[in-house]
């Protein structure tokens, strides 16, 4: 059971997270939501806490984006790309409900200071920026870590920010 509201895109996403688990729903039916829904979303965070869980892609990335910006200290859940596609169409919609069950699990809250655990020199460290193969080290790291693909500029913040400690990191590049 996920006590907290879950926010997602659209209604077919919200069909599929039913058929994972049992929960409350708000649905953002895009990216260009009324300004009473972020009301609507700031209140359910208040009240029960939320869990941003928007589709693997440019629109997903922009909604989780503007919830971040205005809600501090919600929780994000990441579905690895290969998992919400299907016949080329990407979505949450897509996934099956153990992949979605196991997301929403592994939710991590995005925490309200700068934490300065990692820096730029520890992306270089560890070979996540500045090689032909840096992209593709993020995109394998953040499915272990379970916080979604990102640029190497999302890739820092998202490991400051979600409380990934060095031991975490250390040990996902080793099951690299």
């Amino acid at each position: 059971m996920i006590k907290e509201i879950i926010v997602v895109e659209g209604r077919d996403d919200v069909a599929a997270v039913k058929r994972a688990v049992d929960a409350e729903m708000i649905v953002t039916n895009g990216f260009g939501f009324p300004e009473d829904l972020l009301d609507r979303i700031k209140e359910a965070h208040k009240k029960k806490g939320i869990i941003v869980f928007t589709d693997p892609d440019f629109a997903g990335e922009k909604i989780r984006k503007i919830i971040s910006r205005e809600i501090k200290n919600c929780k994000h859940a990441f579905l690895p790309r290969e998992k919400a596609t299907k016949e080329g169409n990407i979505g949450i919609e897509n996934a099956s409900p153990k992949d979605i069950l196991d997301a929403l699990k592994n939710a991590k809250a995005e925490v309200e200071y700068e934490r300065k655990e990692f820096t730029i020199d520890d992306m270089v460290y560890y070979n996540l920026v500045g090689n032909d193969n840096a992209s593709k080290r993020r995109t394998e790291l953040g499915k272990i870590l379970k916080i979604g693909k990102c640029n190497s500029k999302q890739f820092l913040k998202r490991i400051n920010n979600y409380l990934i400690t060095r031991e975490e990191l250390e040990e996902a590049i080793r099951r690299l």
